[in-house]
């Protein structure tokens, strides 16, 4: 298994003045680095690819949609938009020599409805997601996509609502993105939850409950690490921790969840290695 860290656990937003996040990130022990992409006007991915390159270190890519790219709108024209968005996002992850985007690609993060959405909201996203998924085969890239908890989405809670959207879509190239966090709150199981997904598994978020240091809450951290170690996962995982609030996007972190970044990486990371250990991966 991989593991890796979410840029915000330092910063609010992405670009050129974090590139040395990547070389922290390397200090670290880390293997990866996951880069988000909502403010994609200010990512340059021959920068990126560069250093990259540089330190021979490797990235994934993350995004979520805001109102205005919804492709559940009834608006035709934001849908689209939504669709546009996906594919420039897909093209800077190939631009910057890498295969994995993904998140909360279906709907937009943090809308309500004044009812249960159904087979017209599923529609638009698989349809949406279909045309990106095309585009996105033909530059080598992978889709995943990370079910959120009910207050951050209506659509995609679980990772059965997940596969389901993925079957829609009809696509090999979209694939899954569990988190533990919004897993804590929507599945019954975590062990059940990631054995569902099985092969269709790309990217994994090692979260608290309260989004602090990974053991130091109420995750059932054995569950999932014997689910992980049976599949014999070894792809992407990341700790996707905050220590801050951001300007574009919500993370809800109204008090101090760790010293600072340094710490918390720190910690989870020794804390999830042992993990590892514990279970062969």
């Amino acid at each position: 298994m991989k593991l890796g860290i979410h840029a915000y656990a330092w910063c609010t937003e992405w670009n050129n003045s974090q590139l040395g996040l990547i070389n922290r990130a390397k200090d670290l022990g880390m293997d990866f680095i996951e880069i988000p992409l909502i403010l994609l006007e200010k990512y340059d991915a021959v920068a990126v690819k560069e250093r990259l390159e540089q330190l021979e270190f490797d990235a994934v890519f993350s995004t979520v949609l805001l109102n205005d790219t919804d492709i559940t709108s009834d608006d035709t024209n934001i849908r689209q938009k939504g669709i546009d968005y996906l594919k420039n996002c897909v093209k800077a992850v190939h631009d910057t020599g890498k295969t994995n985007f993904s998140g909360v690609i279906y709907s937009q993060h943090i809308r309500t409805l004044d009812h249960r959405p159904g087979e017209k909201e599923m529609t638009y996203s698989a349809n949406s997601l279909r045309e990106v998924a095309i585009y996105a085969k033909e530059l080598g890239v992978i889709l995943g996509l990370e079910p959120v908890n009910r207050y951050e989405t209506f659509l995609i809670n679980t990772a059965e609502q997940a596969l389901l959207l993925k079957q829609m879509i009809g696509m090999d190239n979209v694939k899954i993105h569990l988190d533990t966090y919004h897993m804590n709150i929507e599945e019954k199981s975590f062990y059940e939850s990631t054995k569902l997904v099985g092969d269709d598994l790309i990217h994994y978020h090692l979260c608290e409950n309260d989004r602090g240091i990974p053991g130091t809450g109420l995750v059932n951290w054995d569950d999932i690490f014997k689910a992980l170690s049976e599949m014999n996962y070894q792809g992407y995982a990341a700790l996707e921790s905050f220590v801050d609030c951001t300007d574009n996007m919500s993370t809800w972190v109204w008090r101090q969840l760790a010293k600072d970044g340094d710490t918390l990486v720190k910690e989870g990371v020794s804390f999830i290695r042992g993990m590892m250990k514990k279970y062969n991966l």
